[in-house]
């Protein structure tokens, strides 16, 4: 091991001591159930994303061992759902003002559940990654979707932006080639009168009806958490939001 990269390696083992220190914060301010915490949870967040970025951007890229860069990536996967899930909840928090008891328990068993999570699932899904990278498609796939987690995990990861944009972002890190925002026609006006906005997208592989499924019900997902009506035909999502229209 190179100078270089046993002190980012180091580096990095101290970042995650300060990752667990907040991640004790977090814990403590979801066992209080307090709506009035949400704001502290995001700023904790915040700090959270901070390190993330900081390993991803400057420390990993120089750690050169497979089973290091593993051990790495293995617990960043738990840290961005970890991260995912909080900001769910501020969401959450932002819309309905009231937060059911047991949403908080869950991510306390998650938070709690850490190490057993890194072992059992997130060490796998790196290893598939990483075993996934020496395929020159998968690698180009791969790098697209870390490159746009560096680019939303940013210091305004939490400043939530327009309703077109939220669902952009949902989609581009889910594997989304490309979005459009559509008016109804003549037909789906016929079929749907409420209808003010259609959404549609295109993936690499239109073939993967597993992918497809998982990202509309995650972009329906969001709709409805705004309260919107949301209904899906086909591949396109059918929704009374007014979006801007591409």
């Amino acid at each position: 091991m190179s100078f270089i990269e046993k002190k980012y390696l180091s580096k990095i083992i101290k970042i995650f001591d300060n990752l667990s220190l907040i991640e004790d914060n977090i814990l403590h301010l979801i066992k209080l159930k307090d709506i009035k915490k949400i704001d502290d949870i995001a700023k904790e967040c915040s700090s959270l994303n901070k390190d993330m970025n900081l390993i991803l951007k400057k420390y990993y890229p120089e750690v050169k061992n497979i089973q290091d860069k593993l051990k790495v990536k293995s617990i960043m996967n738990f840290y961005y759902d970890l991260l995912d899930s909080l900001t769910d909840l501020v969401r959450k928090a932002e819309n309905f003002q009231k937060i059911d008891s047991e949403y908080f328990n869950t991510l306390i068993k998650f938070i709690k559940n850490k190490d057993n999570l890194i072992i059992d699932k997130y060490k796998p899904i790196a290893t598939q990654e990483f075993t996934s990278f020496y395929d020159k498609k998968s690698r180009e796939n791969l790098e697209k979707i870390l490159e746009f987690k560096l680019k939303v995990n940013s210091n305004e990861y939490f400043t939530f932006g327009s309703l077109e944009e939220e669902i952009k972002k949902i989609a581009t890190i889910n594997g989304v080639k490309k979005i459009l925002f559509k008016a109804p026609g003549k037909e789906e006006t016929i079929l749907f009168g409420w209808v003010k906005s259609i959404i549609s997208f295109i993936i690499d592989d239109m073939q993967d009806k597993k992918l497809l499924k998982d990202i509309i019900k995650k972009i329906k997902d969001y709709l409805e958490s705004k309260n919107y009506h949301v209904e899906v035909n086909s591949n396109n999502i059918f929704t009374n939001a007014e979006l801007f229209l591409e």
